[in-house]
């Protein structure tokens, strides 16, 4: 996997314009979790993604509304515990007809109502999928799902959702995780990004890439949203999912690398990641600049 090569795809051409770049739509936040919400959003428009909306529940649309005007904030009906509720099943299906690409999970919460609601999306969408967090929870006994987006999906679990999700054992042998994820993308049909140190990315034609770049200071609150994010609008600019994945991860543990050289890992944030994808993107498409 040349990854100077699929960040070379990212180069703009001087007719562009916002359509050029994909429209995504990422599913995220609930009362309490907005953050996650707005740091997936953010996660892709500092990676490219020409148009992002952020569909959260009403309950919590002003808190993120105010974060960033160039985030557009879909309200959606809510639960009573202020989560996504089911009733809002057919304005998302609808609004996906729109979209090149969505993004599932950050911060949803595992309210029964919402995990019935991320099923029915995953179920029922045509649209690249990239699933983290509760998006993955909501999986848990219900991998059948999966066979309906073979071949669109990106899953992005942390070694313990991985376990929790999948059933499979893992510990920290390198050799040991990146077989199972090898065989977990190709048993479900989709890309695994199975994160940690080393991170590594297969695909279910049998391509695997173990990222190098990142460091301690990344395993901090919400550095996973933003890779959500990441990989969405890398998707949603034309790159395969494989592409997407492989290439995500690289730059988000690379700014995370500027990150630290500029402040240090202990005081790290995952604001201070997208703080720095610019450089990270900067670095990989136009090095001579």
């Amino acid at each position: 996997m040349n990854i100077h090569s699929i960040a070379k795809k990212l180069q703009r051409p001087a007719t562009a314009h916002k359509g050029t770049f994909g429209r995504v739509l990422i599913l995220a936040g609930s009362r309490g979790m907005t953050g996650a919400a707005h740091l997936a959003g953010m996660g892709a428009l500092r990676s490219g993604a020409g148009l992002v909306t952020v569909g959260v529940p009403d309950a919590v649309y002003l808190i993120i509304a105010r974060r960033d005007s160039e985030i557009m904030v879909r309200p959606l009906p809510s639960t009573s515990q202020g989560t996504l509720s089911l009733k809002g099943l057919p304005e998302i299906k609808r609004f996906c007809h729109s979209q090149n690409v969505l993004a599932i999970g950050p911060g949803l919460s595992r309210h029964v109502t919402t995990q019935q609601l991320i099923r029915k999306v995953i179920a029922e969408t045509e649209l690249p999928v990239v699933i983290d967090a509760d998006g993955l929870n909501a999986l848990k006994g219900n991998l059948k799902i999966l066979k309906n987006c073979r071949g669109r999906a990106v899953l992005t679990p942390h070694p313990g959702e991985f376990t929790r999700v999948f059933g499979e054992k893992l510990d920290d042998s390198d050799a040991l995780r990146k077989k199972r994820a090898e065989e977990t993308a190709r048993r479900h049909g989709m890309v695994l990004v199975l994160k940690g140190h080393h991170t590594v990315v297969a695909s279910p034609e049998g391509g695997v890439y173990v990222n190098a770049t990142g460091n301690p200071g990344m395993a901090t609150a919400g550095s996973g949203d933003v890779l959500t994010g990441l990989i969405a609008a890398l998707r949603g600019q034309g790159l395969s999912c494989f592409e997407a994945a492989c290439l995500g991860v690289h730059v988000h543990g690379l700014a995370g690398d500027r990150a630290a050289e500029k402040m240090g890992q202990v005081s790290m944030t995952a604001s201070d990641i997208l703080r720095f994808l610019p450089e990270a993107f900067k670095e990989l498409i136009y090095p001579q600049l």
